[in-house]
């Protein structure tokens, strides 16, 4: 295992985290986590190294927590430090922090949490929570009485809006953001990476293979690997041009089974940065053009074409149509829009009124489309 300096802590990171957003389930159902497997792979990845391990109150609908905290009894609590979010949708009023606070220490069997995180803020919750309440003022106060002992935040939304918070606040320890060779100019993008580096944040690297997106290559990319004589497999190419920048600090994994753990600790023992080969970026800049082209909706999400008449979310829908395909997985791009949307916003409510039509900018077709994006999505068909 490599290990990394994190940030102004005496303390060095597993360049590998332990993400437990994926943990392996019974019966198909999220909910129903498979406890022994779950606990044998957590404990399995700490005593090869792995000293970071995160979690989330709404994870597993809920139950991550408590099988994380399971997973941590007999010594390991002491040998990890343990990050979890608080569930920013569920602050109504100030005092909410800590009545969350309370209830994760409890799900976790542990006095204190290690880092502590404002889960998936925006500008939005930025504005109108975090400093509506006052949130930082009780996360002071929770760090004051020993319950966490370090203030970050996970994020989702444009740099612009990154660079507010990260400006806003100057006690930040650690923030955690969405990359990947795929996402260098999403969310926060590159840009946020170094400017957090800049400051002299820590920045923790969530969805480094786009929630397993990334690992199972098409045909055609895999030969663009084979022509170019590269030898890393898709999973280990991804972690390593993560790695291999020193803003980095550590990539989490969301594992779902004892061979994920092993492959990505195999990949974590040769992490280093500036390791990779110039011969191997160019590689990596054909990989990700040779997706781009796989789009086969040619929509850039502008949002014209909303609000559609009968709710239908349109450049959602395109979203996960064209990423099933680009990505050779349509099972997570069906398994997201069956859980995650709701009927009025999926392609079959499209009525074919055609309105949205004639405000696209990019000319699509739209009513054809949906008809596809239901086919595939909705009734299990073939692209």
């Amino acid at each position: 295992m490599q290990y990394r300096k994190f940030g102004k802590l005496d303390w060095n990171v597993s360049v590998l985290g332990f993400g437990c957003m994926r943990l392996p389930v019974l019966g198909g159902d999220f909910a129903n986590i498979n406890e022994p497997e779950a606990i044998k792979m957590i404990r399995y990845a700490i005593d090869q190294g792995v000293n970071y391990v995160d979690t989330a109150y709404p994870y597993h609908r809920g139950n991550s927590e408590i099988v994380t905290g399971k997973a941590l009894q007999n010594g390991y609590r002491e040998k990890v430090k343990l990050a979890t979010k608080l569930p920013i949708w569920m602050v109504k009023e100030a005092d909410d922090f800590d009545k969350c606070l309370n209830e994760q220490l409890g799900k976790l069997q542990t006095d204190y949490i290690d880092f502590y995180l404002f889960h998936g803020i925006d500008k939005q919750k930025w504005e109108n929570v975090i400093q509506k309440f006052d949130l930082l003022a009780k996360a002071e106060a929770a760090k004051k009485d020993g319950r966490i002992k370090y203030i970050g935040f996970s994020f989702h939304d444009k740099f612009d809006s990154f660079k507010q918070i990260i400006d806003g606040y100057d006690k930040w320890d650690f923030c955690q953001i969405q990359f990947n060779y795929m996402g260098i100019e999403f969310q926060a993008g590159e840009k946020g990476l170094k400017y957090a580096a800049s400051k002299g944040i820590p920045v923790v690297v969530m969805e480094p293979l786009l929630g397993g997106k990334l690992a199972n290559m098409p045909e055609p990319i895999l030969d663009i690997l084979r022509s170019n004589g590269i030898e890393h497999s898709p999973v280990d190419l991804a972690l390593q041009w993560l790695w291999n920048k020193p803003e980095v600090t550590v990539v989490l994994s969301g594992m779902s089974s004892m061979e994920q753990v092993k492959e990505n600790l195999a990949s974590a023992g040769k992490a280093e940065i500036n390791s990779i080969s110039d011969a191997e970026l160019k590689t990596v800049d054909l990989v990700r053009e040779a997706y781009l082209q796989r789009i086969l909706i040619s929509c850039t999400k502008c949002g014209y074409c909303m609000p559609c008449p009968n709710g239908v979310d349109i450049p959602g829908c395109f979203d996960l149509y064209n990423n099933g395909y680009m990505y050779n997985n349509a099972a997570i791009s069906r398994n997201i829009y069956t859980m995650w949307f709701p009927e009025p916003k999926r392609a079959s409510a499209c009525i074919q009124c055609k309105e949205c039509e004639k405000k696209c900018p990019q000319s699509i077709a739209i009513s054809e489309w949906m008809l596809k994006v239901q086919d595939v999505l909705g009734n299990g068909k073939e692209y």
